[in-house]
């Protein structure tokens, strides 16, 4: 046998093992048919990238020592979180009856009930949102607590920080944790070193070193915005600590639109409980639940509100986010409307919202009309055509990068957070979504979905299925590869 026929037959025999060796994992997982198919597709296109590219980003590792934390969290929660939520739980036979199923969904799906008694405030704007979290910093008495995808140097973003050293000077406990990727520049820069010179604790989340990719997933991220004051208020929703006029300028996208909410009552508790998870994860230090004055504290600023809090990530194998999405695109009966920056929904989601429309819903989907990604923007137009046929609306807002995550269903069930409607959030990150049971800040958020809607033009079907035959195939390559975005 010469050596060129040696060598065909070795690499036909390695791609074979490569792709079988593959295929098995895939299987072995129970990975979702389309992403296993686009998985196997990738390796047996390009074996040798393909295994490359599955080992580092095809599943969901997130390191042996942080998924030991992470057990060790969730075997000592129950006794130590619950009794301090435990008088404001809710009695779910009090909510309109189609709610109490996906209530029950919820917390079997996140571990968290619904609590009672929370005073909400939505906050639309940057400059609005970071003065209101400012003005709160410079009344904290005992403990701030920090946790942000992205915290970009410049403009008002630079005061929350100035607030931050403020607070620490006066024996205010501060502690912020920064995605490695997500804060990267701001974790080379100098403002690190000068908050740790001020006493704050300064940690960052899902870091990965070289020999670490072998047993940790790189692109894994804690894409949560958590603010915890006093364990008595707190925020989360869409934004990152950024100033939009200082932020992505050159992206050609506009200034991002984000919203967030105020939180005060029993739900920081829940809130404080996921920051403590993830602080944990990074730092392992013991989970201290509150104290009783502060357990008295959230119940005398709370209001009328019901709120669930719903964190999702890897160690987490119900698919929170996706699960209670579906739920409630599912039981809508008049409305439910969309805002998301990146759409690549999974196809449950996909035939959920097409459902409703061809029931008589009506269905509103609200993209920026410009995104980051070039890569999603022709995923996501994949399943515009399904979505039109169906009746659903998709609207594009014209006025800056559309950032806010939330959905409205008919006129008393709300879904507000960290959540992207795409592989990413639905699958991979750490996230956060709050299931609020409240007309008041369903009328609120559905306003502030309004606002977004007069500033957005509505997708012309019949001229969307005349575009042209380039646009189709850039879809459909993109649309192979949506179930690894």
């Amino acid at each position: 046998m010469n050596t060129q026929l040696f060598t065909d037959i070795a690499l036909a025999v390695l791609h074979l093992v490569f792709v079988g060796g593959v295929a098995v994992r895939v299987i072995w997982v129970h990975r979702p048919p389309g992403s296993a198919f686009a998985w196997l597709l990738l390796v047996a296109l390009l074996p040798y990238v393909g295994v490359v590219m599955y080992v580092l980003f095809g599943e969901r590792p997130i390191g042996r020592e942080r998924l030991r934390r992470a057990h060790a969290f969730y075997a000592a929660f129950p006794d130590v979180a619950t009794p301090l939520w435990q008088p404001d739980v809710a009695d779910r036979r009090t909510l309109p009856k189609q709610l109490q199923g996906i209530a029950l969904l919820a917390e079997n799906a996140a571990g968290m009930p619904v609590l009672e008694g929370s005073r909400l405030a939505l906050h639309a704007g940057a400059e609005e949102i970071l003065r209101a979290i400012i003005a709160d910093i410079e009344f904290a008495h005992e403990s701030i607590d920090i946790a942000f995808y992205i915290w970009n140097e410049g403009g008002t973003a630079d005061e929350v920080g100035e607030a931050l050293e403020r607070a620490s000077a006066r024996g205010v406990k501060c502690r912020v944790l920064l995605d490695a990727i997500g804060s990267k520049p701001f974790l080379k820069g100098r403002w690190p070193a000068r908050l740790r010179a001020g006493g704050i604790q300064v940690e960052v989340a899902l870091a990965v070193g070289v020999l670490g990719l072998v047993f940790q997933r790189a692109d894994l991220r804690l894409h949560r915005k958590i603010v915890v004051i006093d364990e008595r208020i707190a925020y989360t929703g869409s934004m990152n600590l950024v100033d939009p006029r200082f932020f992505k300028q050159d992206a050609g996208v506009g200034e991002w639109v984000d919203a967030m909410v105020r939180v005060a009552g029993p739900a920081v508790a829940a809130l404080r409980a996921v920051f403590l998870f993830d602080w944990k994860l990074q730092t392992g230090e013991p989970y201290v639940p509150a104290s009783s004055a502060a357990f008295i504290a959230r119940r005398a600023v709370g209001g009328e509100a019901r709120v669930q809090v719903v964190p999702s990530g890897p160690g987490v194998e119900v698919a929170a986010n996706l699960r209670i999405l579906v739920d409630a695109v599912a039981m809508a009966r008049h409305r439910v409307v969309l805002t998301t920056p990146y759409f690549v929904p999974d196809p449950a989601l996909s035939l959920a919202l097409q459902n409703a429309a061809m029931r008589g819903v009506d269905v509103r989907i609200i993209l920026p009309a410009v995104n980051d990604s070039k890569l999603v923007t022709y995923a996501s137009r994949a399943f515009f055509d399904g979505l039109s046929r169906a009746g659903a609306r998709v609207l594009k807002f014209e006025g800056g990068l559309l950032h806010t995550k939330s959905v409205t269903v008919d006129d008393e069930f709300s879904l507000f957070g960290t959540v992207n409607l795409d592989m990413r959030s639905l699958h991979l990150n750490f996230e956060l979504m709050l299931a609020v049971y409240d007309r008041g800040f369903n009328t609120a958020l559905r306003a502030l979905q309004q606002s977004y809607e007069n500033d957005s033009i509505r997708l012309d079907a019949a001229a969307w299925h005349k575009r042209p035959a380039r646009e189709r195939l850039l879809e459909g390559m993109a649309s192979l590869v949506a179930p690894m975005l």
